[in-house]
């Protein structure tokens, strides 16, 4: 199996799982039962499932009302894609 297809099937589960862990703790709040942890929430978004993440916040309206997700869900996209541009230019330089 090629490295870049496991890649993508790591960035598919990990944005999968961000966008079910935000459904799965909606549905939990409204049933009051026991809650996903925020800080789960947050390393899901931090190993590759900040667009899962985002898109599941949006989809389910979930932590739309709490500030520090509205500000650093889409910081730690933005991060990612920083820092995916910048391996991508380095590793395209180090190979000439």
């Amino acid at each position: 199996m090629s490295s870049i297809i496991l890649i993508a099937s790591y960035i598919a589960i990990v944005n999968f799982a961000g966008f079910a862990a935000m459904g799965i703790d909606k549905h939990k709040a409204k049933a009051g039962s026991y809650r996903i942890p925020e800080s789960t929430l947050f390393i899901l978004a931090l190993i590759g499932g900040s667009i899962g993440s985002i898109t599941g916040m949006f989809f389910f309206r979930h932590k739309t009302r709490h500030w520090y997700f509205l500000v650093f869900m889409p910081l730690i996209l933005i991060l990612q894609m920083v820092a995916i541009g910048m391996l991508c230019y380095y590793v395209e330089f180090s190979f000439m």
